[in-house]
């Protein structure tokens, strides 16, 4: 209450609280929430009178802290912090008592020149402990923009910057714990685990962030999420452990303290459920109560995060120097380190409580010896979030050293003005708390981020199970975030414990990661992380695991076998290294070889009877179209060329057209010579002289010729890359151009072949001198059966063996032609010799057949 005065103004102290505390002066003062009670009595909660005030204890690292940085030469030089200190007995109605104190401060008149302004008893404040507790202080607190720095508070919802604008932290929040546990799960492949979280702001907040950053990160899904209630509740329990049993998964994750634990864990060692990986939250993963011998066989191997531990010199000299107030009993405000004194050496100060003394109670002096007790008070080989609590209060230090550096003229406020001691408002101090960025003695930077969040660390412990019933809690790395690299999980695995046979981390994942070269398609009714896997199809891979899709190779590719990555497409053509293109191409050189050695022998004959009455220089012609042809027939063999698919038809019409020609003109000459030997019959001679004949074979070759010049000119065959017959392989194949052109050229052939068998056909009975005739019809049937029997399997044949089937053709063809003809001839010449004379070429046998 602020009453107007004509000469001052006085604030009134409307109620004063009884709290256990600890103060010393100083030009600015910190205020500090903590929980160091021993044995908390549980008040009256009737409201029939006033409530009972809690017995609570204390701790000392800020004291310390201060303490510290008052004999630094070089933080606030002259400048001395003092601290105002309250226990929170870990519960909120004592924390927020403390908080108004520390905000109001405890003088129960205050005067003031200008209606109660000034600055507070308090720049800032540590603490407190609890998330729940923070919520409450800092919706105070924050509308005086008094700064509050937590050491134990995690919650992700004290990060919202509109309900806390004066909230910071040196604790991570729950979101970079959740991410933590994520990387863990990352780092291990587990992408199958379930989720136990406590009945409260803690576990709640944990679930919802965890949910959540486990859908964005894609790295796993959850196989059940249940929760934990304090209450001891057998029939739920009994249910929760069921769940755990019948699910795949093997990790389950924890958000909770040790109470919901422990109930738990009674009812998982009732049912012997044993084979799960545990994955502790800061909250319980150091917590010794659980780490008992019965309980490690299910815990053993526990994996989890816990709050940064930290170092801090001279913390134990000062804590020996501790000595207790001996006017304790005249105070209620400076009992802290008096009750932890009486309860550690179990005495009382004077005057000591009614028949203290009777019952043989000893009386404390003050000069009792702190190392000669065994308590957990000098222990500081894991100092956790009373690190945090240093951090916090040198946190403040360098926001009040930055402040107090500030340029009048150079500064932030209103006007580029500067704060001072006497004008100090908190809200100035939070403004600076904002920029902090320091690197402790242990090496850890401090500082803060639009939230309030300090940059985050972890340590990563494990619980580990010696044979000899030993139980150790390990840290076996580190999971932090940095400005310039971001989150960094470091795990040295060499030394964490598996509590499994084979000393090795448990696979838990609910379907097993899909091969490149197949998809996964998603489990009707079943999260995302269990899923089938399908193959892709011909011409599409994947080749990653777990690709929701297939993709399909561009042009000239086609898949691998595997599916797993896409590969030129084979190019086929008919090779001169494979089987086939080498059986043809040895055939080809055969028919030439044989056609040279017929011809040798012909033209070492060229004398004799047989050779000279069948026409020796036409004969010598058709021997070299014949070459010609076999010869040809090698075009069609190896990669196509343009030069190489423009010559092979046009050679082969060519070829085959002078082979014919010069059979029509053999036959025509073999019938008029017939005629000639028939009275009045010699002028048939003149039309088929030597001239007369090289000028027909040349003109019907001209023909062919001219044939396959428009063709080249108009629509010549070109290499071509055909891709319709396989989808796999690249046919290449020389395109004809025209089909046109093409059946022009066949059918020129057919027609002049046709005329030679026909004629050949007629001449069949002439006398047996001349029976050639029946030699050249045979033959010509041979043709005309292989090339009719050629087109139907021409167009039926894809690729390659078309071109096999067209070198086929020829060299059967050809075959046939020079084995027809010149077999029986090359007979007589080398076996039988008696009959290679005038006299029996000019013979004749009563049965009309031939000699030869």
């Amino acid at each position: 209450m602020c009453p107007h005065l004509s000469s001052s103004t006085s604030c009134f102290l409307q109620r004063k609280f009884h709290l256990n505390g600890m103060h010393k002066a100083g030009d600015v003062v910190l205020g500090g929430l903590f929980r160091a009670h021993y044995f908390p009595i549980s008040p009256d909660r009737s409201f029939n009178s006033e409530p009972e005030q809690l017995t609570c204890y204390e701790a000392q690292i800020m004291a310390f802290a201060i303490d510290e940085i008052n004999r630094s030469p070089e933080l606030l030089p002259n400048v001395t912090l003092g601290y105002s200190l309250y226990d929170n007995c870990l519960t909120l109605g004592v924390g927020f008592r403390g908080a108004l104190a520390l905000l109001s401060g405890q003088q129960e008149e205050t005067v003031t020149d200008e209606k109660c302004l000034g600055s507070p008893p308090v720049i800032g404040l540590v603490g407190d402990s609890s998330s729940t507790h923070c919520m409450a202080i800092s919706s105070v607190l924050g509308l005086y923009k008094v700064p509050i720095v937590s050491y134990f508070a995690t919650c992700s919802c004290l990060s919202d910057r509109q309900k806390y604008p004066s909230f910071f932290r040196t604790i991570p929040s729950d979101s970079f714990q959740v991410r933590a546990i994520i990387q863990i799960l990352k780092h291990f492949g587990w992408t199958w685990v379930g989720l136990l979280i406590s009945d409260d702001d803690y576990g709640l907040y944990a679930a919802r962030s965890f949910q959540s950053d486990l859908s964005t990160s894609r790295e796993g899904c959850l196989a059940y999420l249940e929760v934990l209630t304090r209450k001891k509740d057998s029939a739920e329990l009994k249910r929760i452990v069921d769940v755990m049993k019948k699910s795949t998964a093997r990790v389950v994750i924890v958000f909770s303290d040790e109470v919901p634990i422990l109930n738990l864990i009674e009812e998982v060692v009732r049912q012997k459920l044993t084979g799960l990986q545990w994955l502790a939250s800061e909250a319980w993963s150091t917590a010794a109560v659980l780490q008992t011998p019965e309980l490690m066989p299910y815990l053993g191997g526990t994996l989890g995060v816990a709050v940064r531990r930290g170092e801090i010199p001279g913390l134990r000299d000062f804590l020996l120097q501790t000595r207790p107030d001996l006017h304790y009993n005249n105070s209620n405000e400076n009992n802290m380190v008096n009750q932890f004194w009486e309860f550690t050496f179990q005495c009382r100060f004077a005057p000591p409580p009614a028949g203290w003394v009777e019952n043989r109670g000893t009386l404390c002096t003050g000069e009792e010896d702190l190392q000669s007790v065994d308590t957990k008070f000098l222990d500081i080989s894991n100092l956790r979030s009373d690190y945090n609590i240093y951090k916090a209060v040198y946190a403040l230090a360098y926001a009040l050293d930055d402040m107090l550096q500030c340029q009048p003229g150079r500064g932030p406020f209103s006007k580029n003005g500067c704060a001072t001691l006497q004008t100090l408002q908190p809200w100035q101090l939070v403004y600076y708390l904002e920029k902090v960025n320091f690197t402790t003695s242990f090496g850890d930077q401090v500082s803060f981020d639009e939230n309030g969040d300090a940059l985050p660390i972890y340590d990563i412990m494990n619980w580990s199970w010696h044979p000899d019933g030993r139980t150790e809690v390990v840290t076996v790395g580190d999971v932090k975030a940095s400005v310039l690299n971001g989150e960094e999980l470091r795990l040295d695995e060499d030394k964490i414990f598996w509590n499994f046979e084979s000393k090795q981390p448990p696979r838990s994942v609910c379907s097993e990661n899909c091969p490149p070269g197949t998809r996964t398609v998603r489990k009707k009714g079943e999260p995302e992380c269990c899923f089938d896997c399908i193959p892709c199809s011909e011409g599409k891979i994947s080749n990653s695991t777990n690709s929701l899709e297939c993709f399909s190779c561009p042009e000239g590719f086609w898949s691998s076998p595997q599916r797993d990555q896409c590969v030129l497409k084979q190019t086929v053509f008919l090779s001169y290294e494979e089987p086939l293109g080498l059986c043809l191409t040895a055939a080809s050189l055969l028919g030439t070889f044989i056609c040279a050695v017929v011809l040798g022998i012909l033209i070492y004959h060229r004398r004799t009877p047989i050779v000279k009455a069948n026409n020796s220089e036409v004969s010598f012609q058709l021997l070299l179209s014949l070459k010609l042809c076999f010869l040809c027939s090698l075009l069609f063999i190896g990669r196509p060329r343009l030069w190489t698919c423009q010559l092979r038809h046009a050679a082969f019409g060519i070829s085959f057209v002078l082979c014919v020609s010069c059979i029509l003109v053999k036959t025509m000459v073999v019938l008029a010579v017939f005629k000639a030997s028939k009275p009045g019959g010699g002028a048939s001679l003149k039309w088929f002289g030597v001239s007369q004949q090289r000028g027909t074979v040349l003109v019907l070759t001209s023909v062919q010729a001219a044939i396959c010049t428009v063709w080249l000119v108009l629509s010549s065959p070109m290499p071509h890359k055909n891709t319709q017959y396989h989808n796999n392989k690249i046919v290449y194949e020389c395109a004809i151009g025209s089909a046109v052109g093409f059946s022009v050229l066949l059918g020129y052939i057919g027609l002049l072949a046709v005329i030679s068998c026909l004629i050949a056909f007629f001449s069949r009975n002439l006398p047996d001198n001349f029976n050639e005739a029946k030699l050249i019809t045979f033959s010509m049937l041979i043709f005309c059966a292989v090339w009719v029997a050629f087109v139907p399997a021409y167009i039926s044949s894809p690729g390659k063996h078309a071109d096999a089937v067209e070198v086929f053709a020829i060299l059967a063809s050809s075959f046939g032609i020079l084995v027809s003809l010149f077999g029986p001839k090359c007979y007589i010449i080398l076996l039988k010799p008696e009959r290679n004379t005038k006299k029996a070429l000019m013979g004749r046998n009563t049965k009309g057949t031939s000699e030869y």
